[in-house]
């Protein structure tokens, strides 16, 4: 079995799971649980999805995006007025001292 096949197959098994989850929830109401497994249905599918494109030769996540979007950034440092007010992440300013 492909590789093609394989992921339709599991596209298939996923689309009777969330039908399964449908009447499920049909049953016992929409409660905290039920919507976690069909956020989880959700996220499996969108999952196959990515599969199936990095599969097809897009990597993933780069579906539809023109290389015209790139941003290149420059390899000459930065102003160093764009940092004069900025705290070290973690650190605090360098002026202050740990209470």
């Amino acid at each position: 079995m492909s590789l093609q096949d394989e992921l339709t197959a599991v596209e298939r098994s996923l689309a009777e799971l969330v039908r399964s989850v449908g009447r499920l929830e049909q049953r016992v109401g929409t409660g905290l649980e039920i919507r976690r497994v069909r956020s989880d249905t959700d996220h499996l599918r969108e999952s196959i999805a990515l599969l199936k494109e990095g599969t097809t030769g897009t990597p993933p996540g780069r579906a539809g995006v023109a290389d015209a979007d790139m941003v290149t950034i420059p390899d000459a440092p930065y102003d160093a007025t764009l940092w004069t007010d900025a705290e070290d992440e973690g650190l605090g300013a360098k002026d202050r001292h740990a209470p």
